[in-house]
């Protein structure tokens, strides 16, 4: 029995960091991908207050820059799942 409790802890001790990688890597993701998309509303919405009549070519511009944003946090998170179950 005690060498199941070793060969237990061998194992979770060889995978502790994979885990504290994969939630570190999830985590700034989101944090990363909210200030992108909170920058980027924020500078078209000033944009727009600015150049009321631009405001259909800043919001198209914005959107595309928010899905570029949101395409970076989601392969981080993919990475960071592939880490989680390495």
């Amino acid at each position: 029995m005690l060498a199941l409790f070793q060969d237990v802890a061998k194992e979770v001790a060889s995978n502790y960091g994979l885990g504290i990688g994969a939630g570190l890597a999830a985590g700034l993701a989101a944090i990363g991908a909210g200030f992108g998309i909170g920058r980027i509303g924020g500078s078209a919405g000033e944009g727009i207050a600015r150049q009321p009549e631009a405001a259909d070519a800043i919001k198209g511009n914005a959107l595309v820059l928010a899905a570029f944003v949101e395409g970076v946090a989601l392969f981080a998170a993919v990475i960071g799942l592939m880490l989680a179950t390495k």
